[in-house]
């Protein structure tokens, strides 16, 4: 857990109290000046000094009485190759407990994102496997062995995602149902559900649930809490959820009351 390293005390380094202070608040959304004192056994006035530079340098957003992390505001998107150097292990994590999930033979709907080209390089051990994604780093990602077929949606390219976004569906087939849609989401709340960045990819990522008898979300924990631009679906559409850490209490709660499986990825 982010907030699990011994509580950096007063007489340490201020960098270093720092750096623990800015993972603290990522980890737990927003915090008052009183408990970060009270975590770091400190005076409020350093705590004041310390988020005061902190915000200064773009690293948390200063709040009345406290601080909240810059995660939490909706926020634009990031590139592609910016997501995939962030999280790495947590997302390995993600991506090979969701492997679990899937059985010879399945469909997938697959969609854009760093944990879901994660999640397909994990699939060496399944067999005839059909896949269906907009994700254009997958199909070359995919272990052959797994394979049946793999196809690629059409529609607009968009380059900093390295993804398209259009219809789920062929011209020569029309729409299509799978057995799995696979979805990674930019952030996860309680009062928005699933959300993202893109807008267009939002009807794309809903067309694909829409498609699946079961959606299996990949988020690490850096994505609760988190409201991104675009509203997906609520937490009652989704099936399971697959993460790194176990989420805080409200959401937790959110989605027990949806019935939704939370899966925490081991440690490895």
């Amino acid at each position: 857990m982010g907030n699990s390293v011994e509580p950096i005390r007063e007489n340490a380094l201020p960098a270093r109290r720092q750096i623990e202070l800015v993972e603290l608040i990522r980890s737990r959304g927003q915090m008052t000046v009183n408990e970060l004192a009270t975590h770091f056994s400190v005076s409020g006035d350093t705590i004041r000094r310390d988020l005061d530079l902190l915000a200064g340098q773009g690293l948390l957003k200063r709040t009345h009485g406290g601080a909240v992390a810059m995660d939490n505001l909706v926020h634009q998107d990031s590139t592609f190759t910016q997501r995939m150097g962030t999280r790495v292990p947590e997302k390995r994590r993600i991506a090979r407990a969701a492997s679990r999930l899937i059985g010879d033979g399945e469909t997938l709907l697959v969609n854009g994102g760093s944990t879901t080209k994660l999640f397909a390089v994990e699939l060496a051990d399944r067999r005839n496997l059909t896949v269906v994604t907009n994700n254009l780093g997958i199909p070359a990602t995919l272990p052959v062995d797994c394979l049946s077929k793999v196809y690629v949606l059409g529609g607009e390219y968009k380059s900093d995602a390295q993804v398209t976004v259009g219809p789920v569906g062929f011209v020569s087939a029309g729409s299509i149902s799978v057995d799995s849609a696979v979805i990674g989401v930019g952030g996860i709340t309680v009062k928005e559900g699933l959300t993202t960045t893109v807008l267009e990819e939002c009807s794309m990522i809903l067309a694909m649930i829409c498609a699946a008898r079961r959606t299996i979300v990949l988020a690490d924990a850096s994505k609760f809490g988190r409201s991104s631009f675009a509203h997906i679906v609520p937490l009652t559409r989704i099936q399971i959820l697959v993460t790194d850490e176990a989420p805080p209490s409200d959401l937790a709660h959110a989605l027990n009351d949806a019935r939704v499986e939370v899966i925490v990825a081991p440690e490895e």
